[in-house]
């Protein structure tokens, strides 16, 4: 009967050891696995929200509205011709080679961008503050913008659509802004930034500006909100001295250790009771011995 029990227990005592390695190394193994972006491919459409601040620019926006902007996925692969933008595809409205090569009585005089938004501290951001400066010859003009993002070099990508605005001679007054934040489809990577101005009565393409123009609208480092999402790290600090993790796994090693063998100690004083209890006392056996001897 001892015996038996005594199997028992050193199987679930091994057992029980082999479980709790298991709970010591697992973890450590899921720390240890390297992080990867949940998106990995351009295969998917691209979404972003903007606000448009139409007056007043950053510091006193009067006039602003918000819309959401849905597109295919980004294209990666290709030259980057005017053919890729609105002012190069002979949008309905634009007459002929002049148009797509833009107006002398427009211009963009200025552009300035802030990017924001780095929830995971990378470098790369998912939000883009845009303001831009459109000027004209005339008094005044109704004019509105398209906006592009170029990945690596690539073809331009359509991202954003201004509201119809109005542009007043060569004042700086009327700048517009755009604050987007791109959702999804915008793998990490560097971007460049284009701007076309279009004539809002008859969609005549008047005049562009980007990297060539000024090196604010390059090399931005961008990625959307889905890529953007902050690494949570689980630690347990075991002393304030060195060693880290490690030291972690040899506590936890030398404390289960520690434990099963007081297990297996309280067991076997346990069996050595049931031994005692099962076996035939020596004593016994003389007393019978006698008894008999001297009945005789």
């Amino acid at each position: 009967m001892s015996i038996k029990i005594e199997n028992v227990i050193s199987s679930g005592f091994n057992n029980l050891l082999l479980i709790g390695l298991m709970m010591f190394g697992v973890p450590g193994i899921a720390l240890a696995e390297p992080v990867t972006g949940a998106h990995d491919s351009v295969d998917e459409a691209r979404t972003s929200m903007t606000r448009h601040h139409v007056r007043g620019g950053r510091e006193t926006p009067t006039n602003v509205s918000e819309s959401a902007e849905r597109y295919d996925a980004l294209i990666t692969t290709g030259d980057r011709k005017n053919a890729d933008t609105r002012g190069g595809m002979a949008k309905p409205g634009i007459s002929g080679v002049e148009s797509q090569s833009g107006s002398f009585d427009f211009w963009i005089y200025e552009a300035d961008l802030i990017l924001f938004n780095d929830d995971d501290a990378d470098g790369y951001f998912h939000g883009i503050d845009l303001l831009f400066d459109a000027d004209t010859i005339y008094s005044s003009a109704e004019v509105y913008a398209v906006l592009y993002l170029s990945l690596d070099g690539g073809p331009w990508n359509e991202y954003a659509v201004t509201e119809d605005f109005t542009i007043f001679g060569a004042s700086g007054s009327d700048e517009y802004v755009l604050v987007s934040e791109l959702m999804s489809g915008y793998p990490t990577g560097s971007y460049d930034l284009l701007i076309e101005l279009f004539d809002a009565y008859n969609g005549d393409y008047l005049a562009g500006f980007g990297p060539d123009e000024t090196s604010v609208l390059a090399w931005l480092p961008l990625e959307d909100y889905d890529r953007d999402a902050p690494i949570e790290e689980v630690r347990v600090v075991v002393s304030q001295g060195g060693g880290g993790a490690v030291d972690g796994w040899f506590l936890g090693i030398f404390l289960l250790i520690l434990f099963a063998s007081t297990l297996r100690k309280i067991w076997r004083r346990r069996n050595d009771t049931l031994m005692r209890i099962d076996s035939s006392a020596p004593c016994w056996r003389d007393y019978s011995d006698d008894h008999r001897g001297l009945g005789g």
